[in-house]
């Protein structure tokens, strides 16, 4: 069985809106502010040699879809992978056929498409960006595992991973790993399944 992999690019305030600056914020780009290093490329490397299938959200995925296919050549393997994968984007205003190879589309039962993805077999599943995405993943206990990147900037406003989900959710801290000369540092966590959350 797959799993569902939320991978993020945070700020130390919870912003994960436009972290590469493709998008229409003015204040988009700051990942780029902190040096994250070899060793947050390498994590970023191997978190994605460990997938097969990546499931985004529209907006995500139209960024991807304008940049992946034009730096392909720049970025190597990375790059290979990312436009040869097997894409599913989640969107009720797209329409088929999707201009990025390898592409499919979830319209409908979003919970039910990806349950369906999670029990093929395969390596893990990775959702980028995505943060609406996220949360009704989340809200759906369809996601394993979160990988946090998170820089020391705090970016003061913008959409946040963990907005407004609805109710307490517990969370286990499974590793913790520092990254690059600016003190990038990578949080990784599970659901706490079954476990209280205290008051």
């Amino acid at each position: 069985m797959r799993r569902v992999i939320v991978s993020e690019f945070v700020s130390l305030d919870g912003v994960i809106e436009d972290p590469g600056g493709a998008g229409e914020s003015d204040r988009g780009g700051w990942s780029f502010l902190s040096d994250r290093g070899p060793e947050g490329d390498k994590f970023k490397f191997d978190e994605l040699a460990a997938a097969d299938v990546l499931l985004l959200g529209r907006v995500t995925y139209e960024g991807f879809a304008a940049a992946w296919p034009q730096i392909e050549e720049q970025t190597g393997e990375y790059g290979a992978w990312m436009n040869g994968y097997s894409k599913h984007v989640v969107s009720t205003t797209l329409e088929e056929p999707l201009e990025w190879n390898n592409s499919t589309l979830i319209e409908e039962d979003v919970a039910e498409g990806v349950a369906r993805l999670k029990r093929q077999d395969g390596k893990d599943i990775l959702v980028f960006g995505s943060g609406e995405l996220a949360r009704t993943l989340m809200e759906h206990d369809l996601v394993d595992e979160y990988r946090l990147m998170v820089f020391p900037i705090v970016v003061g406003r913008g959409k946040r991973l963990f907005g407004d989900v609805g109710e307490r959710r517990a969370m286990r801290l499974v590793d913790t790993k520092p990254v690059g000369p600016d003190g990038v540092l990578i949080l990784t966590y599970e659901p706490a399944q079954g476990e209280e959350v205290g008051d």
